[in-house]
């Protein structure tokens, strides 16, 4: 028997019991009392606390720190697979066995190719557009190219289309990148993993083969496979509300872009950066953090909407910072991250209300010291994201619960007025 929550409203004498599933309860359960007029609502800005879906893709424990994709904890994914394995396990519920890896790998490669009209879109942009906005639009554009991807409820079709934007995400994105700077476009090379041949479009020049340091790709798998997926976010939201009308993938997708292209959503790790370098040494650090307690500034890249602990994500990062300046020379500002952590880890101030470092406080380092510039780092959140996006999408699409998204308002403005014909309007 299913617990039950009583409620009893006594300006009426309404009682009711309502059933209790998965620790929620119903929203349309409330409607049954009537404040005046109106049937009772729950108003929650930003969906600090209401659940919109079921999923069985990501799981997060934010008081304990976990974060696991279809029940395998973040850190044995980052340790031991690869990004595409990771993407499989997202959208198929389960890792691959070698048989199922290969095929999915071939298929990947298959479709890494942009349409040759694409490129005209990608001229259209001006040299300075920022690389998110040609990523959103040209994801967009992929519909055009692919009508078939409105027959989603078709299982081979959806497959395929999945399979089409997981594949060209990165070439679209070195593209953008190769535009900013005025450099001919790189095509993909069917030699190179998935991660190796982004890394070689983005950077290859006049060499004959771009072969990258196995440390860095590592780092890249490693970067894309804890930004894979992170359950209900602000772009997943935005996936799902845009799909929920009938769109398709790329649709949906490029109003994830949209929402991630946000400095609240993606660009944190822009602004750990900014900060690092405002600070400019170690010596600096015990001024900087009282001012964070005095409120003149805010200590970006700790703390997180989820994460009441150390968020799983940065402790991989760390090790990973490791690996890349190995490659790349340290850079100084890592110092200054790691005293900034000190306090973070150590002083009441922070301990107290628990504002542990997040994914962004080390990613930034990383991917200014692979070489990209800041407006870049958005992009390479997005690129892995995408299989996330994708996983959420297909799961909505298959959900019979799943609804046209249409939240409740509580409207303020005025009632009934009569209208003023215009030459009496003062």
């Amino acid at each position: 028997m299913a617990d039950m929550l009583q409620i009893r409203y006594p300006a009426t004498g309404v009682e009711a019991e309502l059933a209790i599933t998965d620790a929620t309860i119903k929203a349309p359960d409330l409607r049954q009392f009537r404040i005046g007029e109106e049937p009772l609502a729950t108003f929650d800005p930003g969906f600090m606390n209401t659940a919109v879906c079921r999923s069985s893709i990501t799981y997060i424990d934010g008081e304990a720190g976990i974060l696991e994709y279809r029940g395998y904890p973040i850190a044995e994914l980052a340790e031991k697979s690869t990004y595409l394995e990771v993407a499989y396990l997202l959208l198929n519920g389960e890792l691959p066995n070698p048989a199922q890896l290969a095929d999915w790998e071939l298929l990947i490669t298959e479709h890494r190719m942009l349409p040759d009209k694409l490129r005209t879109v990608l001229a259209g942009f001006p040299y300075d557009a920022h690389p998110m906005t040609i990523l959103m639009a040209s994801v967009a554009a992929f519909y055009s190219f692919y009508p078939d991807a409105r027959n989603f409820e078709d299982p081979a079709a959806r497959d395929l289309n999945i399979a089409r934007l997981i594949a060209k995400m990165p070439t679209l994105a070195a593209f953008a990148y190769r535009k900013g700077k005025a450099r001919p476009y790189v095509n993909p090379d069917d030699n190179y993993g998935y991660c190796h041949n982004f890394l070689a479009m983005l950077f290859k020049q006049n060499e004959r083969r771009y072969v990258a340091d196995d440390r860095l790709v590592r780092a890249m798998e490693v970067l894309f496979i804890l930004h894979a997926d992170h359950e209900q976010n602000c772009s997943t939201n935005a996936v799902r509300s845009v799909a929920s009308s009938g769109n398709d993938l790329y649709t949906s997708a490029s109003a994830g872009i949209g929402a991630l292209h946000g400095p609240l959503h993606g660009g944190a790790n822009e602004a750990v950066l900014k900060m690092l370098r405002e600070i400019g040494s170690v010596d600096r650090v015990p001024e900087f953090i009282e001012g964070v307690k005095a409120g003149k500034v805010r200590m970006m890249g700790f703390g997180h909407r989820v994460y009441k602990n150390y968020d799983p994500r940065a402790k991989i990062i760390k090790k990973s910072v490791e690996d890349v300046f190995e490659v790349t020379g340290v850079n100084p500002l890592l110092k200054v991250a790691q005293e900034l952590e000190k306090y973070g880890l150590n002083d009441d101030y922070f301990v107290s209300r628990r504002l542990y470092p997040n994914v962004d406080f080390y990613s930034g380092l990383i991917y200014e010291a692979l070489g990209f510039p800041p407006e870049m780092f958005t992009v390479l959140f997005a690129v892995p994201r995408t299989s996330g996006w994708a996983a959420q999408y297909q799961e909505f699409i298959t959900d019979p619960e799943q609804k046209i998204m249409r939240p409740k308002q509580i409207y303020t403005g005025a009632r009934t007025r009569e209208y003023v014909p215009m030459e009496q309007r003062g």
